[in-house]
Order: structure tokens, then sequence, then C-alpha cells
């Protein structure tokens, strides 16, 4: 005798199954700045002299961009502030709140501009 698995069964598992993304109003754009933001940050960390390698590196921690504008000292002060904005208006995306978020995303484009 052959079992089959029947159709509604089929799609009720299919759909435990799928994750459903989530994307709020401005989860694109946060998105495209996210990208530029991470683009100046590895640019930046390439133009100058590398220097001593810190302790996290020796654990074999990954860098993030956060600590990689950490490690850019005054120069990457700019990212950070940038970075947190974003955080922000990822916040207020999940919020459903576009007018928050298009806010933080402006002040984290004038800061990654700076």
């Amino acid at each position: 005798m052959q079992s089959t698995t029947p159709p509604a069964l089929a799609g009720a598992i299919l759909m435990f199954i799928a994750v459903p993304a989530a994307a709020g109003p401005c989860t694109r754009a946060i998105e495209r700045l996210q990208a530029r933001l991470d683009a100046a940050i590895d640019s930046r960390a390439g133009a100058g002299p590398s220097m001593p390698e810190s302790l996290s590196a020796t654990r074999n921690y990954q860098p993030t961009p956060g600590s990689i504008a950490a490690a850019e000292g005054a120069a990457g002060r700019n990212f950070r502030v940038a970075l947190n904005l974003l955080d922000r208006a990822r916040t207020a995306d999940r919020a459903g709140n576009p007018a928050l978020c298009d806010m933080q995303l402006d002040k984290a484009r004038r800061a990654l501009e700076r």
C-alpha cells in the first residue's frame, strides 16, 4: 500500500516552513543607505595605513561596520552617528512609522555626507 500526502496537509506544512518577510514602509531605503554606508566605511578603512591588530582580531571576532568605524577614531565619528541613526530608522520602520523613519534616514544621509 502506497502512502501519499494529501495536498491540504502539504500546503499546511509549507505555510509553517516558509518564513514571511516583514518589510516596513522604508526597508528598501534603509538597505540602500546601509550599503552606501558600508562602502564608505570600507573605502575609508582601506585608504589609510594599517594599524596594529586589535585584541578582538586576535580572538577571531569578525569586524562589523560599527567596529571598523570605531577603529577609524575621529574620522569614523560620522560613520558611527550614521549607523546609530540607521538603527533608529529600523526601529521606526518596524513600528510602522514612515515619517520618523524618513527623518532618521535624512539625518543619517547628512552625517554620511560630512
